[in-house]
C-alpha cells in the first residue's frame, strides 16, 4: 500500500487509456515541456562547474581554518539537486535548485561572503545576488542561460561525504533552522520519489499539471499560489490512489478529486512521525496559527510543514474555480469533444475583469530590477487580501505572471508590472464609493520598510487604476490572444447545434446517449466518489484523505439530459448577457498613483460603466465603453 489510504482502484490501463496518453504525449512535445538530451548535457555542465568551484571554496575556507592540506582536501562537500530538476520534469528554461552541503567548520557567514564573491568573480556567471534575509536564504545567479538557486546547509560532521543520506533524520539534530529548511527541500524531493508506485507516471503526469498550472495562472507560491513541490505532493497522492493508471486517466483523476476537496482538511503522502529533535511540526491541536491554514499540503518527512502557507482564501477560491473548469474540459477530452490543447490553453483574466490595478516596479538597471521585483513580489500577495476587506469587492484576483512596462509608458527605465483585477458587486442602481488608497498606502509603506538593505535611488513603486480599455496601453498582445480564445466549457457542442440546425434538448439527449465512453466515465466518476469516501481515515484527529462529497447520480438519461440543459441555460445567459440593457449608475473610485520618491495630486474624471452589457462581454471591444455616460472619479492621495 502507497500513502495513508488503500488504493482506490488497481485497474490496469484500457486501449483508450493508453491512446489519450499517446495524444498527451503529442501535446506535450508540441509544448516543448519535454526533456531534451541536448537541454540535459547543457544542465550536467552546469551542475558540474559549481560543484568544482563549491568544492574548490570548501578546501580553500579550510585552509584558511588552519586545517593540515590532507584534511582539507578530504572534508568533502556535496552539491545536490532537489525540486524540477531531480524529479525529472523541468524543461529548456526552466530553473535548477541546489543545494551546498558542507562539514561544520564552513559557516553562513562564509558562504554569502566568500563563496558569493567568487560566484561575482567567475565571467561565465551572470545576476549573483544574495538574499540573505529570505525564510530559506539563497544565492541566485545565471549560468549559460540557466537560472539557479542556491542554498546553503552545514552539517553537524567532520566531513561530508558523496554516499551521505539525506533521508537520515539524526543528521537534523543541532542544527541550525535555515540549515533544515534547506536540506528538507532534497529531503522532500527524494521522499515524493520514493512514494509514488510509478515514476514515470507519476514524471508525465506532473510535466502536464504544472503546465496547466502555468497556463491557468495559478502557479505561484510567493503569490498565494501553489509552487512546484504542493503540485508535486498533490500529484504523488492521485498516484498512490491510481497506481496502475495511464497518465491521461490521472490527469482527469486529478481533477476529479480536488475539484471535490474538503479543504482544510490536509493532504498527505504518508503518516505524521515524530522526532525529538526541537523543530516546530505542522500540527493544528498543538499550534494556533496552523488552524489558519487553509489549503494544507503537508510534506512526507521530518520536520512535517504545510508547504502552501501563503495560500489564502482569495486564491483558495481561484485555485478551485480552475479545478473545476478543467474537470468539464477533461469530461469533452475523454469523449473525443476536445483535445489535450483546450486543457492547456491560457485561462482568461484581462478580459474577465472590468476594473484592474496595476502595481509597476521601476529600477536604473536590470541587476537593480532584479532585487527590487523580487522583494516586491514576495510581499505582493497581501495587497490582494486587503482589498478584499472592502465591501464592495467581491474578488481581488492577483495574475502571478510578470509585464515589461512599453517603453512610452516606463520612458527607458527597466520595468516589471503585475496586475490584479477587481471583481465589484452591484449597487442596486446606487452610488458605490471605492477608495482603495489606505490599502494600497500600507501596502506601499510595507514594502519600503523591507527594502532599507537594498532600496537604491530610481527604485520605484507605483499602483495605479486601469478600466479594461486602458489594458491596451499596456498589454495588447495579452488581450489580443484572450480574444481568440473560445468559451471553454461545451463550445464545440454548442457550436455543432447550432451549425445543424439541432436545438432541441431530445435530439441531443439521444446523441449524447450514443457515446458508450461517456457513460462509462460517469459511472466510474461515481464510483470514485463513494470509495473515496469509504477511504476517509483519520490520524489523531487529523484527516489525511479529504472527504469527498457523494453524489447520487441518476440514470444515464437523466445525467445526459442535466448536461444538455446546463449546457443550453449557459448558452442562453451568455446570449442574454451580449444583449440586456442593464440600469446605469454612478461610481466613485479612488485611483492612487504611489511613487515612494514622490506623490501627486489630480482628479480625472472618465466614462464608464459598472453594470453595462459590455462589462459582461469577454470579447467586446472595448471602444463601447467610451459611449457609457457614468462618471468614475479617479484620486491620488498623498502617500504618508
Amino acid at each position: 500500500m502507497y500513502g495513508m489510504t488503500s488504493a482506490i482502484s488497481d485497474a490496469l490501463p484500457t486501449d483508450i487509456d493508453i491512446q489519450l496518453t499517446k495524444s498527451l504525449d503529442d501535446a506535450l512535445s508540441r509544448e516543448k515541456v519535454i526533456t531534451t538530451d541536448e537541454d540535459l548535457s547543457q544542465r550536467l555542465e552546469v551542475l558540474s562547474m559549481l560543484n568544482n568551484l563549491a568544492k574548490e571554496w570548501i578546501r580553500e575556507v579550510s585552509m584558511e581554518r588552519n586545517l593540515p592540506e590532507i584534511t582539507a582536501e578530504n572534508v568533502g562537500g556535496l552539491v545536490c539537486t532537489f525540486g524540477s530538476y531531480r524529479l525529472g520534469v523541468y524543461h529548456k528554461g526552466a530553473d535548477i535548485d541546489a543545494i551546498v552541503i558542507v562539514p561544520r567548520h564552513i559557516t553562513r557567514t562564509d558562504y554569502f561572503a566568500t563563496f558569493y564573491n567568487k560566484l561575482k568573480e567567475n565571467p561565465s556567471i551572470n545576476n549573483v545576488r544574495a538574499v540573505e534575509e529570505a525564510f530559506v536564504p539563497v544565492i541566485k545567479m545565471i549560468i549559460q542561460g540557466i537560472e539557479i538557486d542556491m542554498l546553503f546547509a552545514r552539517l553537524a560532521l567532520k566531513e561530508v561525504h558523496e554516499d551521505t543520506d539525506l533521508q537520515q533524520d539524526d543528521l537534523l539534530r543541532n542544527l541550525n533552522p535555515k540549515c533544515v529548511r534547506s536540506l528538507n527541500g532534497c529531503r522532500v524531493t527524494d521522499s515524493i520519489l520514493r512514494l509514488v508506485p510509478n515514476r514515470e507516471s507519476f514524471k508525465k503526469t506532473l510535466i502536464a499539471i504544472k503546465l496547466w498550472a502555468k497556463r491557468h495562472r495559478v502557479y505561484s507560491n510567493a503569490l498565494g499560489y501553489l509552487g512546484g513541490v504542493s503540485w508535486a505532493m498533490l500529484v504523488a497522492r492521485v498516484c498512490q490512489l491510481y497506481p496502475n493508471a495511464a497518465p491521461a486517466t490521472l490527469i482527469h483523476k486529478f481533477f476529479l478529486i480536488f475539484s471535490k476537496w474538503q479543504w482544510p482538511q490536509p493532504v498527505l503522502l504518508k503518516p505524521s512521525y515524530f522526532m525529538d529533535l526541537g523543530y516546530p511540526v505542522w500540527d493544528p491541536r498543538v499550534n494556533m496559527a496552523d488552524r489558519n491554514h487553509v489549503m494544507p499540503i503537508i510534506t512526507p518527512v521530518y520536520p512535517q510543514q504545510n508547504s502552501t502557507f501563503n495560500v489564502s482564501h482569495s486564491t483558495l477560491a481561484i485555485i478551485q474555480d480552475e479545478f473545476k473548469t478543467s474537470l468539464d474540459i477533461m469530461g469533452e477530452i475523454l469523449t473525443g469533444e476536445s483535445s489535450w490543447s483546450k486543457i492547456f490553453q491560457p485561462s482568461k483574466f484581462f478580459t474577465k475583469y472590468r476594473y484592474f490595478l496595476a502595481i509597476t516596479v521601476f529600477a536604473n538597471c536590470d541587476e537593480e530590477l532584479l532585487e527590487w521585483r523580487g522583494l516586491v513580489e514576495s510581499r505582493l500577495r497581501f495587497l490582494p487580501t486587503s482589498l478584499e476587506e472592502i465591501e464592495c469587492v467581491q474578488r481581488s484576483h492577483l495574475n502571478p505572471d510578470q509585464f515589461v512596462l512599453p517603453y512610452d509608458k516606463s520612458q527607458g527605465r527597466p520595468s516589471s508590472v503585475w496586475f490584479v483585477g477587481l471583481e465589484i458587486s452591484k449597487s442596486n442602481g446606487t452610488v458605490v464609493n471605492l477608495d482603495f488608497s489606505t490599502h494600497i498606502r500600507d501596502f506601499c509603506l510595507l514594502v519600503k520598510s523591507r527594502a532599507h538593505t537594498i532600496f537604491k535611488a530610481g527604485m520605484d513603486i507605483q499602483v495605479n487604476h486601469l478600466k479594461r480599455k486602458d489594458l491596451r496601453d499596456y498589454v495588447p498582445d495579452e488581450l489580443k490572444k484572450e480574444k481568440a480564445i473560445p468559451n471553454t466549457v461545451g463550445s464545440k457542442i454548442i457550436a455543432r447545434l447550432s451549425t445543424e440546425g439541432r436545438h432541441s434538448v431530445s435530439e441531443l439527449v439521444e446523441e449524447s446517449q450514443k457515446s458508450p465512453t461517456s457513460r462509462k466515465r460517469g459511472i466510474e466518476d461515481e464510483t470514485d466518489d463513494n470509495i473515496i469516501k469509504k477511504n476517509l481515515l483519520s490520524n489523531d484527529d487529523i484527516f489525511v484523505l479529504g472527504s469527498v462529497e457523494s453524489h447520487r447520480s441518476p440514470s444515464s438519461e437523466n445525467k445526459s439530459n442535466n448536461l444538455v440543459n446546463t449546457l443550453l441555460s449557459t448558452a442562453k445567459e451568455n446570449h442574454s448577457l451580449l444583449t440586456e440593457n442593464e440600469t446605469k449608475e454612478n461610481i466613485n473610485i479612488g485611483k492612487e498613483s504611489l511613487l515612494l520618491t514622490d506623490a501627486r495630486h489630480s482628479t480625472i474624471e472618465s466614462g464608464d460603466s459598472l453594470n453595462s452589457p459590455v462589462s459582461n462581454k469577454c470579447c467586446a471591444d472595448d471602444e463601447s465603453e467610451e459611449s457609457d455616460q457614468k462618471k468614475i472619479r479617479l484620486l491620488h492621495p498623498t502617500v504618508a
